[in-house]
């Protein structure tokens, strides 16, 4: 910053103006430029210093110099995670002064905690409640002083703060207004659009509605955006950007929130004053999530506080930060007043992206500020986006999820009208959850679970262990059980090529490809259906043989990443007793592994799946935050040192974040011919859900990695 004012001064000189004469050039007020060329501002708006390069005959990149690097760099480094902070002070009603030192003290506290964006009540500066007090001239003239008190005092202070005040128009009207204050300017003023005339406080007797365009109003000798449709977008971070709407106007129908989605804000901040009653703070709660999900957006709400008038009802300082319908901050009724959200503007800014929301928002304007918004972040994502945390909620995930899986097999059975379900079990995870879903899905069908051939295949890799509980499991179930052993038909094989029997890929794929050769003739024998046993952690990996496990006749828990796949065997394992019990705890507890080498001397599993690839809760995660997000390889890596931290060192989930992207790229011709499979939620890796080039390059999210 001062490399800028240096140049601006040398600029200046070299001209021979003075600080009016410069003033007069670029049209900005002569407080502005006496700010600036001083070096007392921190940030110079682009506007602003694009009027003064012209003015002094010099270009923006010349006075950014190496500065524009900083610039660049600070938007590389911003992760799009803004903290933002709705609070209810304390006021006395009428006494704006009182209340213009408690919204000082409470936007740079909250500042003071990073926050970047500070939302206060409606009407804050005067109090809401004060009646007929409104049509005072006494009351509205300290309201506007105090406002000018609060943005010079806020001058320094890195946040962008929205107040609210009675204001009179340029048209000489009263407004209910909020005021967009940002490091000692005023960025423009919303007015409320929708008045409420059914409550005590019968605002249309004081305030009128504004529905025109937008037009100025002249505040302190400057005129200021005003108007319903304004956007406010950070220059240096195009990702943020948000509108204002006050109270009444997220209440009915056409809110202007809906339009100022349309226009590109992904956040809304609503001043408010909404009263109390003993079934209006759930009812609340639910629209502003209803609100954010419907628009795809940030949603702020800030109300009034128990300090308000209680003549004839009481304000609760109810406060809601909600991100795409998930609340991230509350304060609850009769609290603190103190929300806060660390909210991800990247995130609803990919999320909208693709979206058309069928509203023409003609007539917005947009004005640009900047702030300086750290590159770091708090906040956690959970570790196991896939898997709820709360017990209760992961039940009843898992009963859905069974629910779904069975419904869509039962469908397919059906129409195909097989005779028999067939499938490969190894004991493993994924095979057995396969297989309980083919037991739920006869169950729908009112068909026996003898209806399922399972077919256990050992060769050179299988251990005791997993056999004996691909037995058991079978059994336990009332399942047709065949065992063939295949290591003599692979042996021929693997002689018939001329291969040396060394523990190669070759090596491994063979038994892979003859287990599905033998399930599809069997199928074709019994006029059955190949049940796949690929989840979708493996898709994502390509951790498959391809036309071997990679194939089936219907992929049924294709949609299930492995983090799931546990937690489903659990809750099965939960409401399961005897012999199916004991069989799923064991198989919960083996080591995941395609046991395609042989075990070790002890007769236990040699190939652990894990050791090569790395954790799956580590690229559970990074697929959800890929696919779902849609974040940046740099973004995936700083969320999942917060997300894992004390679990795993940046070593390491930078490593795997690196074989998840060469593998996630690599191996989609392996996804564009996988299976039929249902879907189960927003990540789903079938080629109907997601479709990217099977030969695409995978350069440019490695490269960002390789800068870290």
């Amino acid at each position: 910053m001062q490399q800028i004012v240096s140049k601006l001064n040398e600029a200046k000189k070299r001209k021979g103006m003075t600080l009016k004469q410069l003033a007069e050039a670029s049209g900005l007020t002569q407080g502005t430029v006496n700010k600036i060329m001083s070096g007392e501002l921190q940030k110079i708006k682009a506007d602003k210093l694009e009027k003064l390069a012209a003015a002094l005959d010099v270009s923006v990149e010349y006075l950014l110099g190496d500065e524009r690097n900083d610039v660049a760099q600070d938007n590389e480094s911003c992760l799009g995670i803004v903290k933002i902070a709705c609070i209810s002070p304390d006021v006395k009603v009428g006494d704006c002064a009182y209340n213009a030192e408690r919204i000082i003290a409470e936007a740079k506290r909250a500042a003071s905690k990073n926050a970047r964006f500070v939302i206060l009540p409606e009407l804050c500066i005067t109090g809401y409640s004060c009646g007929d007090l409104f049509f005072q001239e006494t009351l509205r003239t300290e309201a506007l002083r105090q406002l000018k008190h609060i943005t010079d005092a806020l001058a320094d202070t890195d946040a962008v703060v929205a107040v609210g005040l009675p204001l009179t128009g340029n048209d000489g009207r009263l407004y209910n207004a909020a005021a967009i204050l940002c490091r000692g300017e005023i960025l423009g003023v919303v007015p409320k659009k929708n008045l409420p005339n059914y409550n005590e406080f019968m605002e249309k007797r004081h305030f009128c509605p504004y529905g025109g365009a937008n037009t100025a109003v002249r505040l302190f000798g400057k005129e200021v955006p005003f108007g319903c449709k304004l956007i406010f977008a950070d220059s240096l971070h195009p990702e943020v950007k948000f509108g204002v709407e006050i109270c009444e106007d997220v209440w009915v129908a056409d809110s202007p929130s809906i339009y100022h989605a349309a226009a590109g804000a992904n956040a809304v901040f609503n001043l408010s004053a909404s009263n109390e009653t003993v079934v209006k703070a759930a009812y609340r709660k639910k629209m502003i999530e209803m609100q954010s999900a419907k628009n795809n957006i940030i949603y702020a709400y800030c109300s009034s506080g128990m300090s308000e008038s209680t003549s004839v009802t009481v304000f609760s300082a109810h406060n809601i930060i909600c991100e795409n319908g998930e609340c991230l901050g509350e304060a609850k009724p009769f609290t603190t007043g103190y929300a806060e959200a660390e909210c991800d503007f990247n995130f609803i800014a990919n999320e909208r992206a693709h979206l058309d929301k069928g509203v023409s928002p003609e007539g917005y304007d947009v004005i640009e500020f900047q702030l300086p918004l750290n590159g770091k972040t708090t906040r956690v994502y959970c570790p196991t986006p896939f898997v709820p945390q709360n017990k209760e909620e992961r039940d009843a995930l898992a009963e859905r999820t069974l629910t779904i899986l069975a419904y869509g097999l039962k469908k397919r059975v059906e129409h195909i009208r097989a005779q028999k379900l067939v499938i490969g079990i190894s004991g493993g995870s994924d095979s057995t959850l396969a297989l309980l879903v083919c037991q739920r899905a006869l169950k729908l069908l009112d068909r026996p679970a003898s209806d399922i051939q399972a077919v256990s295949m050992p060769c050179f890799g299988t251990s005791k262990r997993t056999l004996r509980n691909s037995i058991r499991l079978a059994e336990a179930i009332g399942a047709s059980l065949k065992q063939i052993d295949i290591t003599e038909s692979v042996t021929q094989h693997l002689k018939d090529i001329g291969h040396d029997f060394a523990p190669d890929v070759v090596y491994e794929n063979a038994q892979a490809r003859e287990r599905t050769q033998v399930l599809m003739d069997i199928a074709n024998a019994c006029n059955g259906l190949v049940i796949g046993t690929g989840d979708m952690s493996e898709a994502a990996l390509g951790w498959s043989t391809y036309n071997g496990d990679h194939m089936s006749m219907y992929a049924v828990i294709a949609s299930v990443p492995k983090t799931l796949v546990k937690a489903l065997l659990r809750h099965c394992e939960d409401a399961s007793k005897g012999e199916l019990k004991q069989a799923l705890h064991d198989i919960i507890d083996t080591p995941v592994s395609p046991e395609l080498l042989p075990p070790d001397k002890d007769g236990k599993i040699s190939q652990i799946t894990e050791d090569i690839v790395g954790p799956y809760e580590l690229h559970d995660y990074f697929v959800y935050m890929t696919v779902r997000k849609g974040f940046t390889p740099r973004k995936v890596y700083e969320l999942a040192k917060l997300s894992f931290a004390g679990k795993y060192d940046d070593a390491t989930i930078l490593a795997r974040l690196k074989f998840f992207v060469r593998r996630f790229f690599s191996q989609q011709y392996k996804r564009s011919c996988a299976p039929d499979s249902v879907r189960l939620g927003s990540v789903d890796l079938s080629k109907y859900s997601w479709r990217m080039p099977s030969d695409v390059e995978s350069a440019g999210w490695l490269a960002e990695l390789e800068r870290l």
